[in-house]
């Protein structure tokens, strides 16, 4: 009987992974698809020029560059295009000199990465470059002189992947980072509500909860960046993407204030819990302020689709940080002074995320120039 639980726990971990890994499979189901149509139309393409035994590296090459993640397949290709015919290169003059074995092979690759790294490689520039020569000595040792085959067939497989990727079948880049800012900002959000209510509340538990909350947002955060950087490479290199860099410019200037505004917010919780655990005195105009800064980010959606929304972020922004240095009159609290900073920061940072300078942006809480903000 007593086993029964455990059974029950096991069997609902059980079906929680399924979901994941079915939730995950649909999130890379096309990916998948276009590596394998990548693969299959490289292979294509480089038997009919160069014949079954020239197109082994081509479909290689052209599932290494689109790969299972989105973004960097650009600076991918150009690392497998120049790391493959490296490698190839290398080995076949050096198997020409010295032959095929295994003392060989170890001054081969060793040769080989070394050069690369020489050269400025990366990583995968690298490891390509040290796997070609590998495939060379061990399956395909030159028989007949130098050839330039088999580093054709790696171009024709990037080559593939990049149209594949850029001219075929681009991803939209503001579908994919409005996907991923929504996430940070609904988090951010639900976070300072409950800081503010763990602080009203003088509820440690919450405040530890909020806490906890507040750090793992770093990971919805980490994701809108990469979705940022994806987008950009995109836009840049996809034509028929290129009328998106306009409004894409507007998401990168306010990822990087997004990003310190969460961190901002960390720091916010921390403080509050040290002042629940300590029993200090906040006064009630604090946890509304902070509430003023969870309507600016909630705000945040609306203006980075329509940018003439902009005051329904800076106004709660400049009102929560005023609020809340008013209250600095009312007590000398230790607590409450790094509360208080930390929404000022926060504020400054939402401020900046809608294109506000810092200098503006504190003379704006500090209510020195009141005329911006209208």
């Amino acid at each position: 009987m007593s086993s029964r639980p455990t059974v029950e726990a096991a069997v609902e971990r059980s079906r929680d992974s399924a979901r994941a890994r079915w939730a995950r499979w649909r999130s890379l189901a096309p990916t998948l698809l276009l590596t394998a149509l990548g693969a299959g139309a490289a292979w294509m393409i480089a038997k009919g020029i160069f014949g079954t035994r020239g197109a082994f590296f081509a479909p290689v090459a052209a599932i290494i560059t689109l790969g299972l993640t989105v973004g960097a397949r650009l600076e991918r290709a150009i690392e497998v295009s120049v790391g493959v015919p490296l490698g190839i290169a290398l080995a076949d003059v050096l198997v020409l000199e010295v032959g095929s074995g295994p003392i060989q092979l170890v001054c081969i690759v060793f040769i080989a990465t070394s050069v690369a790294i020489l050269v400025g490689g990366g990583p995968l520039l690298t490891s390509q470059a040290a796997v070609s020569a590998v495939l060379v000595v061990t399956l395909q040792p030159p028989t007949s002189g130098l050839t330039f085959t088999r580093a054709a067939d790696a171009l024709i497989g990037c080559g593939v992947a990049l149209l594949l990727n850029f001219v075929i079948a681009p991803i939209d880049p503001m579908r994919l980072v409005r996907r991923e800012a929504v996430p940070v900002l609904v988090e951010l959000a639900g976070v300072l509500d409950d800081v503010a209510s763990a602080l009203a509340d003088r509820d440690r538990a919450d405040a530890i909860a909020a806490l906890q909350r507040a750090r793992d947002i770093d990971g919805r955060t980490e994701r809108f960046l990469e979705a940022l950087t994806i987008g950009r490479e995109t836009a840049f290199a996809a034509p028929a993407r290129f009328s998106q860099r306009s409004s894409l410019a507007v998401y990168s200037e306010a990822g990087g204030q997004l990003d310190l505004a969460v961190r901002n917010v960390r720091v916010l919780a921390r403080g509050v819990l040290r002042a629940v655990e300590t029993g200090d005195h906040v006064p009630p105009p604090v946890p509304d302020a902070i509430r003023e800064l969870r309507s600016a980010v909630l705000a945040l959606g609306p203006w980075l689709e329509d940018p003439k929304q902009v005051d329904q972020v800076r106004r709660p922004a400049i009102a929560a940080a005023r609020d809340a240095t008013m209250v600095l009159d009312m007590t000398t609290n230790l607590s409450v002074s790094v509360i208080v900073a930390q929404v000022r920061s926060a504020a400054v940072d939402l401020l900046r995320v809608t294109g506000v300078d810092g200098e503006r942006a504190r003379a704006l809480i500090r209510g020195e120039d009141v005329g911006a903000e209208r």
